[in-house]
């Protein structure tokens, strides 16, 4: 029974392919009549009642599968028609009975009315809604989109209940699309249904005269009435699912039901109910109209409005007593000195929270940032976070935007855990031209420094753009060199921004994958502490930790034969090869700088360990000497516009770039069994003793 039910709606599909085969008896016609007006009724009072077109997804297939039961219907009348000399069943006889009166040119006229108001009236308009409709659902959708990752990036929405909006969005555009198409069938059965109730007449009335031997008379009147029947009793079920079409198309701003809607809209205006019901008593004094009709309908409008009026005065006053009663209670909360206010301590609280990232704007970076005036700085933010997410694996946190009276009106400054860290001056009118080493002319500018990179640059005029492009400059926009500095700096500090909390956060996520990896290794063997630490020095060399599963297993491998963290993360980064050979690795080839044999000796030789672990500790001249080297070749890969990389052994990894980090920060350390042997290595310098 369960299978009959999960495949009935195929079932009916196939019935009604058979509809236009075989042929039916009057009394099954009128069951299928009757079940045809019923589900187009149902169809009405369903579109009348949802909220929203997606509530109703299935309308499109159900409107061709209803025009599909419809024209089965159709043929199988027409059959009985023309074969039983115009006998079709009670439910046609009736209908043509009961529209003809015994006039069969007032029948056909009626026919013809109800027909053309839904070809050329419900049908029509609900084809150029549905089309406009589906056009501009499809043109809205990258902004939808970009609203929902903005809220998303905010914290106003789950990444659940993202998940579902994004959904929505592309069901909206696939159910529009799909209407826009399924209008066309609703045009296409009108047109069909005006050839059938010809065919039913010429045909019947042919038939009639020459097999029958019916007279004229006597074959208009039995094949009209059968003709205007079968003609009403299937555009009466086509009328109700266009009606429905419209209504569903027409529903794109409603905030409820059509019932809900109307009712709060028209209870919202008694004005216009009063002026209406003045209307209708003013006609009473014009010769000749129905002065009772008038006068009970104007008096019931203007009783209906003046008491939707009394009532709409009577709300807004208790609302204004209630924002009376709120201003109040804040004025007096304001009039309470800060040292009443402050000896709730939950008060106290509020002041010592840190946001993970701000950035505050000077008064003339505004408009870059605020969404109301055209501001993008928000979705090129969500865009960043989505790219380091995919690429490193880290959800960067909500980063809080505000202006500030500290500032410059040019000057915006980054703050990480509330502290500065980074500061800029933008100004906005102005292109941010890249100096090119070789430029092939000289353009006007006011000279600065670039605040991501620290490249020399000029503010020009916006006119002046595609000659410094000729020139070999590079032109960035305002808001672009904002965003750049922004998303460096938070590159630079990701490692800051990790918490236990996240980490717990990525662990949890893990489990989805790996759920007995977890199980076993964390907090058993490797606690949120250490997994902590181990990321954190990942990221701050600015290795991806997206591949957790990875880093997860070697960690919890690794730490019962060293309780050293910095051995164990040094494990790690080894089972990170492909990861890191990737992420410095270009077409096939690494370019590197390496150390000499007798400098690495120096450096084994000279490893001694201290209150803070091991260091290396040369002598300074020989640091010095290796500084300035290091330098001189690291300007080699400027020119290359690759990442500067140099290639140790894994003994010495970690403490050369505890040597040089400080002095070095963009250095990439990297030791040789980090490297796959899959690929080139191209050293392009050397450095010695």
């Amino acid at each position: 029974m369960r299978r009959l039910l999960n495949n009935a709606v195929s079932l009916f599909v196939i019935t009604i392919v058979l509809l236009l085969i075989i042929p039916l008896s009057p009394f099954l016609l009128d069951v299928l009549i009757i079940i045809n007006i019923s589900i187009s009724m149902i169809i009405l009072l369903i579109s009348m009642n949802i909220k929203s077109p997606l509530e109703f997804s299935i309308f499109p297939s159900l409107l061709l599968v209803t025009t599909l039961f419809r024209l089965g219907i159709n043929v199988s009348s027409t059959r009985n028609i023309l074969t039983n000399q115009g006998q079709a069943g009670q439910v046609i006889q009736a209908f043509g009975d009961f529209v003809l009166q015994g006039n069969a040119v007032v029948g056909f006229i009626v026919f013809i009315i109800i027909l053309l108001v839904q070809f050329l009236v419900i049908t029509k308009g609900a084809e150029r809604v549905a089309e406009v409709a589906a056009r501009f659902t499809l043109d809205a959708m990258p902004g939808k989109q970009m609203a929902v990752d903005a809220d998303l990036s905010s914290g106003l929405i789950t990444e659940e209940q993202a998940r579902k909006r994004r959904s929505d969005i592309q069901r909206e555009a696939d159910f529009y699309g799909a209407m826009d198409g399924a209008t066309k069938i609703v045009k296409g059965d009108a047109i069909m249904s005006l050839l059938i109730t010809v065919i039913n007449l010429v045909g019947g009335s042919v038939i009639g005269m020459l097999q029958g031997g019916m007279e004229l008379t006597e074959v208009l009147t039995v094949y009209s009435i059968a003709t205007i029947g079968d003609g009403l009793v299937s555009q009466i079920p086509a009328l109700l699912i266009s009606t429905a079409t419209g209504m569903i198309v027409t529903r794109s701003v409603s905030e409820g039901s059509l019932n809900e809607d109307v009712s709060k809209q028209f209870l919202a205006q008694p004005r216009a109910i009063m002026i209406a019901g003045i209307v209708l008593l003013v006609l009473v004094f014009i010769p000749g109209m129905p002065r009772l009709q008038l006068i009970v309908l104007g008096a019931v409008l203007l009783f209906a409005g003046f008491r939707l009026s009394q009532s709409m005065r009577e709300a807004a006053v208790k609302e204004e007593e209630a924002v009376r009663e709120q201003a109040k209670a804040a004025a007096e909360q304001q009039e309470t000195s800060p040292d009443e206010y402050y000896r709730d301590i939950n008060h106290v609280y509020s002041l010592i929270g840190v946001e993970p990232i701000e950035m505050e704007f000077g008064y003339s970076l505004i408009p870059l940032v605020d969404e109301g005036s055209g501001g993008k700085m928000m979705n090129r933010i969500v865009i960043f976070r989505r790219q380091y997410a995919q690429e490193m694996g880290l959800v960067i946190p909500s980063i809080r935007l505000r202006d500030s009276s500290a500032l410059n009106t040019n000057q915006y400054r980054i703050k990480i855990k509330g502290e500065e860290v980074a500061r800029g001056e933008i100004l906005v009118d102005y292109y941010l031209a890249l100096e090119p080493s070789e430029p092939s002319g000289e353009i006007d500018g006011i000279e600065t420094i670039e605040p991501a990179y620290g490249i020399p640059s000029k503010w020009i005029l916006p006119e002046n753009r595609e000659m410094a492009e000729i020139y070999g400059y590079t032109v960035i926009d305002p808001l672009s060199v904002m965003v750049t500095h922004l998303s460096e700096t938070v590159r630079r500090h990701a490692y800051e921004l990790l918490s236990r909390q996240e980490t717990v956060q990525l662990v949890e996520s893990l489990k989805k994958t790996a759920p007995e990896l977890v199980e076993d290794s964390i907090p058993g063997i490797l606690s949120y502490s250490s997994l902590q630490k181990i990321l954190v020095s990942l990221l701050k060399e600015n290795i991806p930790i997206k591949d957790l599963e990875t880093i997860v297993e070697f960690a919890a491998d690794s730490i019962p034969n060293t309780s050293d963290l910095n051995a164990v993360t040094e494990n790690v980064r080894s089972a990170l090869s492909r990861t890191i050979t990737r992420k410095f690795c270009r077409d096939g080839q690494m370019n590197v700088i390496t150390l000499d044999a007798d400098l690495e000796r120096m450096m084994v030789e000279s490893l001694v360990r201290g209150d803070s672990g091991v260091q290396i500790s040369l002598k300074p001249d020989v640091v010095q000497n290796m500084i300035t080297q290091l330098g001189n070749e690291m300007k080699k890969f400027a020119e290359l516009s690759r990442e500067p990389v140099l290639l140790t052994s894994q003994v010495l990894r970690l403490y050369v770039y505890q040597l040089l980090e400080p002095i070095y920060p963009d250095l990439n350390v990297l030791s040789f069994q980090e490297v796959t042997n899959n690929i080139q290595i191209q050293v392009i310098g050397s450095i010695t003793p």
